[in-house]
């Protein structure tokens, strides 16, 4: 029963992918929201351990399998803070994750000593990343259901960083597809664009992802409100907080190696 039920999985993830707001004009997509850019985090939003930053620094480390999950399962407090339909929110946006993969998002409980404390800090949307051990925090700022950090995207963006993901703007094939247009980019902001080689950042053998939740905007950081990224795809757009991608759907199942019958 339990093969089945992996397989159906699998031949249903794609579909669960689908967006839920349709096709979007391009003002939907040029739109900048910066509730990812408040703090000053790696890359926005990531607050990285001091051995991540030497890992990354020796090209070694986010591949690493320590920084995921004990047994797939990720154990988590919502701050006394969240209203009821913030916290109702988060959960649908959770449960979205699970059904298109293996993971479990567990309610804490006293035997659980190593958990994610969801805070609503109004300090921007950010997350500790990949597996840290202890309390580990993850913020969402309060906005209006939709809006800001309180996306669907945005809540499932932020925990995909408390998986162990990193931007896909990072990767070390990004320059075939997109050019980093660094004029528009301020001097303090620039290392946010940095990208590693694949020791370090891995698609796990899946195509780069324009349509990946974890992907920047184009205007991500600008200074002027022009663009910093531009996809080489003249027909592709970056940066959607909407739904996880199916290419995020396969890349985080075999992260987690979630067997899918195959």
């Amino acid at each position: 029963m339990m093969s089945v039920q992996l397989v159906i999985l699998c031949i249903l993830s794609s579909s669960l992918a689908k967006p839920l707001l349709f096709d979007q004009p391009r003002w939907f997509w040029s739109w900048r929201d910066t509730s990812e850019e408040k703090g000053e985090y790696y890359e926005g939003d990531m607050i990285l351990s001091s051995k991540q930053i030497t890992d990354l620094r020796k090209r070694t480390g986010l591949v690493n399998t320590q920084y995921r999950w004990p047994n797939n399962t990720v154990p988590y407090q919502l701050s006394s803070e969240f209203t009821q339909s913030e916290a109702d929110f988060i959960r649908t946006s959770l449960n979205r994750v699970e059904e298109v993969s293996c993971l479990k998002f567990i309610s804490r409980n006293s035997f659980h000593n190593d958990f994610i404390s969801v805070t609503r800090e109004n300090s921007g949307c950010f997350s500790k990343v990949g597996f840290q051990g202890g309390v580990q925090q993850l913020n969402f700022a309060p906005h209006k259901l939709g809006e800001g950090c309180f996306r669907n995207g945005t809540i499932i963006h932020e925990f995909l960083h408390a998986l162990g993901f990193f931007h896909m703007q990072s990767a070390a094939d990004r320059d075939d597809y997109v050019t980093i247009v660094w004029d528009n980019i301020s001097l303090d902001h620039r290392k946010n664009f940095k990208k590693y080689n694949d020791t370090v950042i891995t698609h796990f053998g899946v195509d780069y992802d324009y349509d990946s939740v974890m992907h920047y905007p184009r205007n991500a950081f600008s200074i002027n409100d022009k663009d910093t990224i531009i996809p080489r795809d003249p027909d592709a757009e970056i940066g959607q907080r909407v739904r996880i991608s199916s290419g995020d759907i396969e890349r985080l199942n075999k992260m987690y190696e979630c067997d899918c019958g195959k």
